[in-house]
C-alpha cells in the first residue's frame, strides 16, 4: 500500500505523538501498524436487546478485513437505543434524544482520538440514523453495515411477529386474547437477532442508508447473521481503508439529489413516517441544503407504491429481500432518480445496479404495474398543523376524509387507560399532546396508544393526532409529528375535547375546526405547555433541541 501521511500519523516528537505511542505499545500494537489509516468500528452491542446481540460477531469480521486490506482497526462502543426495550422508560422519551447522544458518543471518540475512518454497525431505529448524522457531521470517510431483520416464529401453524406481539395490549383489553394467548405469542415471535420484521423505522432506514449511497448494494434489508450479511460486513471492512486513501467522504456522498433519491425510495416502499426527520436530521448535520418535508410535497402523487410490506400489506420483510431488496426497488424506479449520484463503493449509483434485478414481480412490482399508485405518505397541512404533520397510507385504501369531535390526553398512559376502560367510541379523533421533542422532553411515544387501537380492531373508527411519535409500525387512520409542537406554542396545545378536527387526505389538510377568535382567547389564558424536564439528560436535550421540522438535532445556530 502507498504510504500516506494519515491525519491519525501525528510528528515525531510531539507531545501528543509521545503519549499516543507510549499508550498503543503498551497494547501491543507494532510500529507498522501505527501507521497504517486507523478505523473506527462504531458497535451498538448491548445485551439488553436482541436488536443488538449479534453485533460483537460482526464487529470481529469488520476488523479482520480492515486488517486484511492494511488498516488498524478500533472497535468503539456507543449506548445501543432499543425502541421495544429502551422505550420502557419515561413512555418512550429516552428513544429521540439517544439518536443524538450516539451522534455525540462517536464524535469524542473518532474526533477525540483523531481517526481515519468509520464503519458504523447499524442496527434498530435509531442507530442508522446516528451513525448517517455522525457521518455527516464529521464527514470521514464512512460506511454503513446493516445489522439486518430478526427471524419470526410460528403459533398453532400461523406466522407470529412483534408486531402481532405490538398489538396484542389492545387485543387482550377487548378480550379478543388471553393472557395465556399473549405468553405464547411472546415466546415465538422473535426467533433470532436483529430488528424488527416489518417495514418499521429500522429496516426503513437501513433502506434509506442505502439509496443515500452510504451502504453496499444490496445491504438493506437482510437477515441479522445470514452469510450474505457478513459477507457485507467484511466488503465494507476492506472498503473502508480503499475510502480513506481515496478521500472518500460523506458530504461527497450525500447531496441534495442523493437525499431526494432516498425520499423516492422511501416513498416506494411506504417507509416509516420517522424517517422524514431522521434524514432531516443528517442534511442539518451535514449542512445540506434540503428540505426533507419539501421534498415528500413536491414528490406527492409522483411516485407509485412498489411493495406492500407488513404493516403496509401482507408481505413481508423477508418477501422483500427475497426479490431483490432496496437494489431491485431502485432499478424499478431508475427513470425518477438521479443515478448519477457517487456512492460508497466510488461508482455511481447507476453503476452499483446494473447487476441488480427484481427476483419476485409479485413482491417489488413496477412503475406501470405498482402494488398502488401511491403516495404511501403524505405531508397535511392546515390550521391545527401551520407546518406539517405525517400522515401514512399506505396502500391508500384508507378513507379521504375523517372529522369528528376531540379526545384530549396529555400523556399516553391516560389514553390508554381510558382505552381499557373503554371511554374512547367510534367517530372520535383522539389528541395526545405534549409529546414532541421539547415537550415530552424527547419525543414521548403515542405508538404504544395506537397498537392498542389497532389490536382493539378500533383503527378504522377513529382518528389519533399526535405531536409526538409513532412507531414505523403503527398503522390506521394516524397523523404524527404535528408541527409546531404543543411546547413550542402550536395551535395543537388548544385544541380542547369536544371540538371537531377535520382531516382531508385528498386535499392534504388537517383543521380545528374553531373561529380564530376563540382560538385567540385560548392563547391568552393557556398554562405554559412546556413543563420542566427531569434533571439529566431529558432536561439537557430539552435545552439544545431543535424542532423536529429541522430534524429535531441538537446543532446550535449560528
Amino acid at each position: 500500500m502507498m504510504k500516506k501521511n494519515y491525519r491519525s500519523n501525528f510528528a515525531p516528537g510531539s507531545t501528543r505523538w509521545a503519549i499516543r505511542r507510549a499508550q498503543w505499545r503498551a497494547l501491543g500494537i507494532s510500529d507498522a501498524d501505527m501507521e497504517k489509516p486507523k478505523i473506527a468500528v462504531i458497535n451498538t452491542s448491548s445485551e439488553l436487546s436482541i436488536c443488538y446481540s449479534h453485533l460483537d460477531e460482526v464487529a470481529k469480521v469488520v476488523k479482520q478485513a480492515i486488517r486484511d486490506a492494511g488498516g488498524l482497526p478500533f472497535e468503539i462502543k456507543t449506548t445501543a437505543p432499543s425502541d421495544f426495550i429502551t422505550g420502557a422508560g419515561r413512555s418512550g422519551r429516552y428513544l429521540m434524544p439517544s439518536r443524538d447522544l450516539v451522534v455525540n458518543d462517536i464524535e469524542t471518540s473518532v474526533e477525540g482520538a483523531v481517526l481515519d475512518g468509520m464503519v458504523c454497525l447499524s442496527s434498530c431505529d435509531k442507530t442508522a440514523p446516528a451513525h448517517l448524522m455522525a457521518a455527516a457531521r464529521l464527514n470521514l470517510p464512512t460506511v454503513l453495515v446493516i445489522g439486518g431483520y430478526q427471524g419470526c416464529g410460528k403459533l398453532d401453524g400461523e406466522k407470529v411477529d412483534i408486531e402481532d406481539v405490538f398489538e396484542s395490549a389492545g387485543e387482550l383489553a377487548m378480550g379478543h386474547k388471553t393472557i395465556d394467548q399473549v405468553e405464547r405469542m411472546c415466546d415465538v415471535a422473535i426467533k433470532g437477532p436483529g430488528v424488527c420484521a416489518g417495514m418499521g423505522t429500522a429496516n426503513t432506514m437501513h433502506i434509506m442508508a442505502e439509496a443515500i449511497g452510504m451502504t453496499l448494494p444490496g445491504s438493506a434489508p437482510i437477515a441479522a447473521g445470514s452469510p450474505a450479511m457478513l459477507e457485507l460486513a467484511a466488503q465494507a471492512g476492506r472498503r473502508i481503508v480503499a475510502m480513506v486513501n481515496e478521500d472518500l467522504r460523506p458530504r461527497d456522498i450525500m447531496t441534495p439529489a442523493a437525499f431526494r433519491n432516498a425520499i423516492t425510495v422511501g416513498l416506494a416502499v411506504s417507509g416509516s413516517i420517522n424517517m422524514l426527520r431522521h434524514l432531516q436530521g443528517v442534511a442539518a448535520e451535514g449542512e445540506v441544503d434540503v428540505n426533507v418535508y419539501q421534498l415528500v410535497r413536491e414528490l406527492d402523487g409522483a411516485v407509485p407504491l412498489l411493495c406492500a410490506i407488513k404493516p403496509n400489506g401482507p408481505g413481508r420483510i423477508e418477501d422483500l429481500d427475497a426479490a431483490g431488496g432496496s437494489a431491485a426497488v431502485m432499478t424499478q424506479l431508475a427513470g425518477l432518480l438521479d443515478t448519477s449520484v457517487l456512492t460508497v463503493t466510488g461508482h455511481s449509483l447507476a453503476e452499483n445496479l446494473a447487476p441488480h434485478r427484481v427476483r419476485r414481480p409479485d413482491v417489488i412490482g413496477s412503475i406501470d404495474r405498482p402494488a398502488a399508485k401511491g403516495p404511501s405518505v403524505v405531508i397535511l397541512s392546515g390550521s391545527l398543523a401551520p407546518e406539517g404533520s405525517i400522515m401514512k397510507l399506505g396502500l391508500g385504501d384508507k378513507a379521504e376524509r375523517f372529522s369528528g369531535p376531540c379526545r384530549v390526553f396529555e400523556s399516553q398512559e391516560a389514553a390508554l387507560d381510558a382505552l381499557d376502560a373503554g371511554q374512547i367510541r367510534g367517530g372520535e379523533v383522539v389528541v395526545l399532546r405534549g409529546l414532541g421533542a421539547r415537550g415530552g422532553p424527547g419525543v414521548a411515544s403515542a405508538s404504544w396508544f395506537v397498537a392498542a387501537v389497532n389490536g382493539a380492531q378500533l383503527g378504522a373508527e377513529i382518528a389519533v393526532i399526535t405531536d409526538g411519535q409513532l412507531s414505523g409500525l403503527n398503522r390506521g387512520f394516524t397523523i404524527g409529528q404535528v408541527m409546531p409542537e404543543a411546547a413550542d406554542g402550536g395551535p395543537i396545545a388548544l385544541v380542547k375535547d369536544g371540538d371537531i378536527v377535520t382531516i382531508d387526505v385528498k386535499n392534504r389538510s388537517v383543521d380545528l375546526n374553531v373561529p380564530a377568535a376563540e382560538l385567540a382567547e385560548r392563547e391568552a389564558v393557556a398554562a405554559p405547555p412546556k413543563p420542566p424536564a427531569p434533571r439529566g439528560w431529558l432536561r439537557i436535550y430539552q435545552h439544545l433541541v431543535h424542532p423536529l421540522s429541522e430534524g429535531g438535532s441538537l446543532i446550535p445556530k449560528e
